[in-house]
């Protein structure tokens, strides 16, 4: 057992993520949890709409330039960003050799718990509550980079150019393919945890993402066909931190191509980008202003939004007792769990598809204009992004906390040799980061308050995309049951046991 694991018997460390929990009972009666929620949101649709008279009130934001100074200055020069790729590249290659080489116990071994804590969940939580820190940190843009720049080097006059074009109709669908299989392997796939498949699976990625750069140029690759730079990349637009290009040039950053907007980029992109001091603002401004603007958004990306609030959603819920109970009921129709897990993800992503798009025609047909259903589903997508974070937030703040802590003895034992490098190895870990009732008032406020703001967000969108005040709020009475609804739906699941499957 690793030291600071002899805790309640009910709480134990898994290889995939999910802990067993303590059955847990709000501080208040849950009826009266969920009423309060939904009047909540309602309350917030009465004072937007209110105080919503003019139809550009919100389209558009204030900013304070942090490029002023001269200390933020430094991380615009070309060399400032060098010492955190380093860093990144070292711990790529770290992962892959200890899933190999290292333990094959999870508990041991350092892949599973930064692979599945430290990055999936912390890198989302960075991305959304800092910036876009992915763009800076991405190991397979950075080590493509370091190829491009040796052949520019060794060939000089001969640029490095991608075989082929690609072609515009296929917009993000290759992100959104690698993204459901990843999202498939974390709750389904029974050796997720297992160190060995771990590296296995980061090298296939790694195949596919340097192929896709080598066929389609790097940048082009990450703005459509890398999973992770559209996911950290759309829970960026809520963060507070952003860079803006003040004249155009090509870039090829993933915070503009990915979301079709030539005139601004992410905020960590742009420490590498040469010369870029005086053409880029990095600016701090206010959370989810970035959702604000009414853009181009293709099918896929809505898609892609789309699958990821319904992935995180599946993943709360397939540790409650209700699907424990449904998965038992469905063994005698399907062959095993794994099948049972993967219907279940998929008609889960089905159905939030299907939801988003009746709920579209709806808002159509109360909006009194000629809109099809596709271009407002596509017009609205933006605004569940708070949605899928505070869920993000909700479901995975307990599991950072505490398994999280993991880091600490395996960063001095990353191959579980027995090593102590740091004198970190007897590290005792704290099965109670926080009480309950804190735990629970952090994710009922997540996840109302996000909603506010994506009903906030729908308005601004609404009075903008409708000429006629009236017929813009009306539309969005339909957008107000759906968020009124998923506060409740949301809200419940975080209340209910949750239990791990076996792995």
């Amino acid at each position: 057992m690793i030291p600071g694991t002899d805790g309640p018997p009910y709480l134990l460390l898994s290889v995939a993520a999910h802990v067993f929990v303590e059955p847990f009972t709000p501080p208040l009666p849950l009826l009266f949890c969920l009423v309060a929620a939904g009047l909540a949101v309602i309350a917030s649709f009465i004072l937007v709409a209110f105080f919503a008279r003019n139809p550009q009130a919100f389209s558009d934001y204030p900013r304070l330039n942090l490029l002023k100074w001269k200390l933020t200055r430094l991380l615009n020069y070309p060399g400032a960003s060098l010492p955190i790729q380093l860093t990144s590249v070292l711990l790529f290659a770290l992962l892959v050799s200890v899933g190999f080489v290292g333990n094959q116990n999870p508990i041991y071994n350092l892949a599973p718990t930064f692979v599945w804590v430290i990055w999936w969940v912390g890198v989302a939580y960075a991305s959304a509550f800092i910036g876009d820190v992915w763009s800076l940190i991405n190991p397979w843009k950075i080590i493509f980079g370091w190829a491009e720049q040796l052949w520019r080097w060794f060939s000089p006059g001969k640029p490095f150019l991608p075989v082929l074009g690609y072609p515009a109709k296929l917009g993000v669908w290759p992100a959104l393919v690698l993204f459901l299989i990843f999202a498939w392997v974390e709750n389904v796939y029974s050796e997720a945890g297992v160190p060995s498949r771990i590296s296995q699976m980061i090298l296939v990625y790694s195949g596919i993402t340097w192929a896709g750069m080598v066929l389609f140029g790097k940048d082009v690759w990450l703005r459509h066909g890398e999973a992770f730079s559209l996911a950290f990349g759309f829970l960026a637009r809520f963060a507070p931190i952003e860079t803006r290009v003040i004249q155009h040039e090509p870039c090829g950053t993933l915070g503009r191509g990915a979301h079709a907007q030539p005139s601004k980029t992410s905020v960590a992109s742009s420490y590498s980008e040469k010369g870029a001091s005086s053409q880029r603002e990095l600016n701090l401004r206010p959370f989810a202003s970035g959702l604000l603007k009414i853009e181009t958004v293709s099918a896929s990306q809505m898609l892609f939004v789309l699958v990821l609030l319904a992935t995180v959603t599946f993943d709360g819920f397939a540790s409650t007792l209700p699907w424990i109970n449904l998965q038992a009921a469905l063994k005698g129709y399907l062959p095993n769990v794994a099948a049972i897990s993967t219907l279940g993800l998929v008609s889960t992503v089905l159905i939030f598809v299907a939801l988003y798009l009746c709920f579209s025609v709806l808002v159509g047909q109360a909006s009194g204009v000629n809109l099809r259903t596709l271009d407002l589903g596509k017009a609205f997508v933006y605004t569940l992004i708070p949605i899928a974070l505070a869920y993000h937030v909700a479901h995975f703040l307990l599991f950072l906390l505490i398994q999280g802590q993991l880091i600490v003895p395996l960063a001095s034992d990353p191959f579980g040799f027995g090593w102590d490098l740091f004198g970190t190895a007897d590290y005792r870990l704290n099965f109670r980061p926080i009480g309950p009732n804190l735990y629970w008032l952090i994710s009922v406020v997540s996840i109302v308050t996000a909603h506010i703001i994506a009903v906030f967000l729908a308005h601004s969108i609404a009075f903008r995309l409708i000429p006629t005040r009236r017929y813009a709020l009306r539309s969005q009475y339909p957008m107000l049951v759906l968020m009124v609804g998923y506060t409740v739906a949301s809200l419940w699941i975080i209340t209910q046991p949750m239990y791990m499957t076996a792995t």
